[in-house]
């Protein structure tokens, strides 16, 4: 049977963030579904984008990260991949990426969420912004879903490298006694009820870490809550950091292992407003190097789109 001359594509989805500081505010209209933003929270938002470069980088991480893929997709010669990003709140947005994959004529399309945990809020949300595109565009091309990866070997063995490497900044004679604060964007409390997968998924991450680092000691919290009147998952991570100092501890780890790469989240929350906390308590604090668009993740993104296109084979 000659081989399909048509490309597949790949869309990697992601949240987004404002592209310079004036982009701020229209940001978080999406984000809030259209309803204005406080304009103390505004500034507020605005102040920590200022502190970390003026910009969100996870849209130039995703892009980079998105041509290393199609490089190495195509990389035995040939034209059958195209990779693209599409973001939930930003430029460019999953709807207008998935007007121009289309241009390509694609056999069929695969959505993969830059997210290894799954919940019905986030990875949910961009597979319906896909569906309501397809439907937009009367598109016909099947469209199939990279499922969970929370427990991949590859990033699992990853993350596990970057937090010895991060290890390293803490003197020699404590290393072995620093506790690693894994952490995971929270999440309202509701989707317990929903019997989401998302908290069960996160726990399965850190247990997956935490058998390959041998004794070295491990906590747990949720970080970046929201704001809003409803609760959201806990600990907090300023709860558990207080816990650690008083049991004694004047070092910590952090290991967002919810996160993929760098962006608001991890450059202020943790380092810099956590940080802060940390020193005034009298703590050393450091973080684990995100993923971002290194080989090790790209290798990572390779193996589950063949794994999942086997899949794909298996059940046609």
């Amino acid at each position: 049977m000659q081989e399909s001359k048509r490309p597949t594509a790949i869309l990697l989805m992601a949240m987004g963030g404002p592209d310079c500081l004036e982009n701020v505010e229209p940001f978080l209209l999406d984000v809030r579904g259209g309803r204005p933003t406080p304009p103390e929270l505004v500034a507020e938002i605005r102040e920590r984008y200022r502190a970390t470069g003026g910009k969100s980088p996870a849209v130039g991480i995703t892009q980079n990260l998105a041509k290393k893929l199609e490089q190495r997709l195509n990389e035995s010669g040939g034209d059958r991949y195209r990779v693209y990003i599409g973001l939930r709140h930003w430029h460019p947005f999953i709807k207008d990426a998935y007007a121009e994959l289309l241009k390509a004529d694609p056999e069929r399309v695969i959505g993969f969420c830059m997210a290894p945990q799954q919940s019905s809020l986030s990875t949910g949300a961009y597979r319906k912004k896909v569906e309501e595109a397809r439907a937009a565009f009367q598109s016909v091309v099947p469209v199939s879903y990279v499922g969970s990866w929370h427990t991949h070997p590859k990033l699992i063995a990853a993350i596990v490298e970057r937090i010895a490497e991060a290890l390293l900044k803490f003197p020699a004679e404590v290393r072995g006694a620093v506790p690693v604060l894994f952490t995971a964007h929270s999440l309202p409390e509701r989707i317990v009820a929903m019997n989401d997968p998302y908290p069960e998924e996160v726990k399965g991450t850190v247990e997956a870490v935490t058998a390959l680092l041998g004794p070295q000691p491990t906590t747990f919290a949720y970080q970046s809550q929201g704001r809003s009147s409803e609760p959201w998952l806990g600990p907090t991570v300023e709860s558990r950091l207080k816990s650690l100092r008083m049991e004694g501890h004047r070092h910590v780890l952090v290991a967002p292992v919810g996160f993929i790469c760098d962006h608001v989240e991890t450059l202020f929350d943790i380092d810099i407003e956590l940080r802060q906390l940390a020193v005034a308590q009298g703590m050393q604090l450091e973080r684990m190097a995100m993923l971002n668009d290194q080989p090790v993740l790209v290798e990572t993104l390779l193996n589950i789109v063949a794994a999942h296109e086997t899949s794909l084979c298996l059940q046609s």
